[in-house]
């Protein structure tokens, strides 16, 4: 009898510059249990928009994804958008904000911030 692997997809990859970001702000507040918690709700021009928050506790159902020192939440409702995704922290002349790539968006608005499955 062969054994059978699982598959557990990654539920989210954080960038370098993300994490870079994610510790000046533990640092700035002085709290280590500051976490990044990224949502997704209804709304915006394509249907779905991201959300993100700070807080320093998990909840149950949620899915943390840590590296390098920091930590993002995910809640059981948003995973099955956001599973795949990058998170990103991007600063450009129209601004400095973290990002989500999501490989399962279909459509995208132009700023990034909504998506349609």
């Amino acid at each position: 009898m062969s054994e059978v692997e699982i598959y557990t997809p990654c539920a989210l990859a954080i960038t370098s510059s993300a994490v870079t970001k994610l510790k000046t702000l533990k640092a700035e507040e002085d709290n280590e249990e500051l976490k990044l918690r990224v949502y997704v709700t209804g709304g915006g021009c394509s249907g779905f928009q991201y959300g993100f928050a700070f807080e320093e506790a998990m909840s149950e159902d949620d899915t943390p994804v840590s590296r390098d020192g920091v930590t993002v939440l995910v809640d059981s409702l948003s995973y099955q958008y956001l599973v795949g995704s990058t998170i990103d922290y991007e600063q450009s002349l129209m601004g400095s904000r973290f990002m989500v790539t999501n490989p399962n968006a279909q459509t995208t608005c132009g700023c990034g911030a909504s998506f349609s499955i």
